[in-house]
């Protein structure tokens, strides 16, 4: 099958989504598609600031023309920037069936930055994915807000993880670049803000070292106030690698949804979870990943007490041959005379300039 990725967000913006859909990618092509991924690197962009995506400017012809040469036979729009926008009206133009994505709670994101209100954000964000014919949503909680609203369509889709990378580490690995630490070793991995609840996690009563990789607005002070901590900021995912490998345990102190990726990469390299009965780790961790428990320091004991062995076990299950394999079943089929339509149309405008 011929598989058309559209998105605004890529490897090079060091953004989870990016990854994800670079993994995604890559676990297609290995099991037989053939898979062209529309990105802003083949656009003039505008820079939003620091860390942020660089949206692009003006999709306009030249992403018409990349999608009609790809000549898909299936089309996913994975973002609602300006490609995925324009992506959307190609597609309605041509009458392609297309899937989306919903990584995030983006109406949540733009009211919390006073980028738009929730209310109209929802609506926005309605209307983009009102056309798809599937949308995939990678959290339940989100899942569940968007029923409680009517949206139609809706799909329960997990990404999965990548176990070539994240492996398996029993024992824990001791890392040279952190130095001799006290064991156990206790780890948070994601954004330092008010939401993640980060320091519940640095003020949890326990034995050992605590490492910190992440950042955000409430860094700096909480660095201050925890200097005994190891604060390692953000590292690529090579290196997180090692990070996952010399922790005993992870810890998601978060209330909500939104530590997917980082509490599979963690059992897949045998860590296992302390974490709350959330959405995202109940998930996830169940009983062989880890421990749940609304009491951290009850979830830290019992975390460790899981084998290796299990938890990487356990993640395996989250391996990326299945998430992609209900990928490719979620996507609607283009009809093969709606394909041919515009090729012929492709060349034809070309022909004439």
């Amino acid at each position: 099958m011929r598989i058309l990725i559209v998105t605004d967000i890529w490897q090079t913006h060091d953004h989870g989504v990016g990854h994800l859909l670079v993994e995604l990618t890559r676990e297609l092509q290995q099991i037989g598609h053939s898979v062209t991924v529309v990105q802003p690197g083949a656009f003039a962009c505008l820079p939003l600031g620091a860390g942020a995506p660089r949206w692009v400017a003006w999709p306009g012809e030249r992403l018409r023309r990349l999608m009609d040469e790809a000549r898909p036979d299936a089309v996913h729009i994975a973002t609602q920037g300006p490609l995925g926008w324009a992506a959307r009206r190609h597609c309605l133009r041509r009458r392609w069936p297309f899937s989306s994505a919903c990584h995030s709670d983006v109406a949540a994101w733009l009211g919390r930055r006073g980028i738009m209100p929730p209310p109209w954000a929802d609506v926005l964000m309605q209307r983009f994915h009102r056309e798809s014919s599937a949308v995939l949503v990678s959290s339940p909680a989100l899942l569940r807000r968007l029923e409680s609203m009517r949206w139609e369509r809706l799909h329960d889709w997990s990404p999965g993880v990548d176990t070539r990378l994240f492996r398996l580490a029993d024992p824990p690995l001791a890392d040279r670049g952190l130095g001799p630490l006290a064991r156990p070793v206790s780890l948070y991995v994601g954004p330092v803000t008010h939401e993640r609840d980060v320091e519940a996690f640095l003020e949890l009563d326990v034995p050992g070292s605590k490492l910190v990789c992440g950042d955000g607005p409430q860094a700096r002070a909480l660095s201050q106030r925890h200097p005994n901590v190891h604060w390692l900021g953000v590292l690529p995912r090579h290196d997180l690698v090692r990070i996952y490998q010399a922790a005993d345990v992870l810890v998601y102190p978060g209330r909500q949804d939104g530590a997917g990726r980082v509490v599979l990469e963690a059992m897949a390299c045998g860590t296992p979870v302390a974490a709350r009965p959330v959405d995202g780790p109940l998930q996830r961790v169940a009983d062989q990943g880890g421990a749940l428990d609304h009491d951290l320091s009850a979830a830290w004991h019992a975390a460790l007490r899981q084998p290796r062995w299990q938890v990487h076990a356990h993640a395996s299950a989250f391996a990326w041959p299945r998430a992609a394999a209900e990928f490719v079943q979620l996507l609607p089929s283009i009809p093969v005379n709606r394909r041919s339509r515009a090729v012929a149309t492709s060349v034809h405008s070309m022909a004439s300039r």
